[in-house]
């Protein structure tokens, strides 16, 4: 049915789309858009975590959990190559989408799942290797994406060179290459639960599995609606902001919610079902696939259409994104984690949100 309501509305959009899109105007048409297109997208969001799961139960850890992440991060770094060629005049978009995505994850998602994981099993444990390596990755990367740029001396602050661009690009293509060849080749055990065999499938609940082929091929089916419709929602979304003078960086806040929400809800249902490897997984894996995955992209996007690109962060950003950073690394620290750990994160979530705000 997702997959019906996704394609129907891509038709309506390609067909009505135009007239629809540039004729915006007041409150309402705008609005009723953007909810049309966040409930199909979000619809199908859901579908493409239903089939990336039925492709975990069939290949086992951490490739289901890979699939997942690289399908929802996918969709992300999509929308956000969208908006910049729409000819958003925000040059700091993509930032904000990246920025919003690793506050969403690292303290939204990590906090909701720890505290809720702890409130029914008290502790819980996880592969201190696994998590060692996310964050061992993460750190340079979100310094060398979203930091270093302010600091830079050849050109304005925020910015990268051209040759500081491309060598930004390979760093975040190695880092996070070299990453992936450590979770499915050489340490795949690290990224398990302790004491589960790395090649054993995980119990996801009463999900009707079929063949491997099927589910891959619905899982494309289902991401290639979003893929196309998201060049509607980000002209909905730069309206929105335009035209009520909305921060900036809410844009990427929605973005964040519509592309992460299904990819939450299974990391939390992890949590909540004693298996708190996966939702270390599915969370820190979709942090560092942001950085990994969306620097490159932006970074391409800028060079090859000379699209001014900001990625260095605000000063108040900046802080958000170190005190995130420590917390993570002291959270991970021994392989058990309780509520209070749930409870800093998500204080550092609404700490983020009342920046987005006010």
């Amino acid at each position: 049915m997702s997959l019906l309501a996704g394609v129907l509305t891509l038709l309506a959009f390609l067909l009505l789309g135009q007239g629809w899109l540039t004729g915006m105007s007041g409150l309402w048409a705008p609005l009723g858009l953007f909810l049309w297109l966040f409930a199909a997208m979000l619809w199908l969001s859901f579908s493409v975590v239903h089939h990336a799961d039925c492709l975990a139960i069939k290949l086992g850890e951490p490739y289901g959990t890979l699939i997942l992440t690289l399908s929802v991060i996918s969709i992300e770094v999509v929308m956000i190559s969208a908006i910049m060629l729409t000819g958003s005049e925000s040059p700091g978009v993509g930032r904000d989408m990246m920025f919003a995505v690793l506050m969403i994850v690292l303290n939204g998602l990590v906090g909701l799942s720890l505290l809720c994981g702890s409130l029914r099993h008290l502790e819980q444990a996880h592969n201190l290797q696994g998590a060692n390596i996310f964050l061992a990755v993460l750190l340079p990367l979100a310094v060398l994406g979203l930091v270093l740029p302010n600091v830079t001396q050849s050109t304005e602050a925020g910015t990268y060179s051209n040759i500081q661009m491309l060598f930004a690009i390979l760093a975040s293509i190695s880092l996070y290459g070299a990453f992936l060849a450590a979770q499915t080749l050489r340490h795949r055990g690290h990224f398990v639960a302790p004491g589960e065999d790395a090649d054993s499938g995980h119990d996801h609940g009463d999900l009707e599995v079929h063949s491997t082929g099927f589910h891959a091929v619905m899982l494309l089916a289902n991401m290639l609606p979003i893929v196309l419709l998201s060049k509607s929602m980000a002209k909905v979304i730069d309206y929105g902001i335009d035209a009520f003078a909305a921060p900036v960086a809410l844009g990427g806040v929605v973005i964040a919610i519509l592309v992460l929400a299904p990819e939450g809800m299974a990391a939390v249902n992890a949590a909540l079902s004693n298996q708190l490897q996966r939702s270390i997984n599915i969370c820190l894996g979709s942090a560092l696939a942001t950085i990994g995955m969306t620097i490159p992209a932006i970074l391409i996007i800028g060079l090859s259409t000379g699209t001014p690109v900001v990625l260095g962060l605000e000063p108040v950003e900046t802080v958000m994104l170190f005190a995130t950073i420590l917390a993570s690394l002291n959270t991970f620290a021994s392989n058990r984690t309780t509520v209070v750990h749930g409870v800093v994160h998500l204080v550092l979530f609404f700490a983020y949100l009342l920046m987005v705000f006010d």
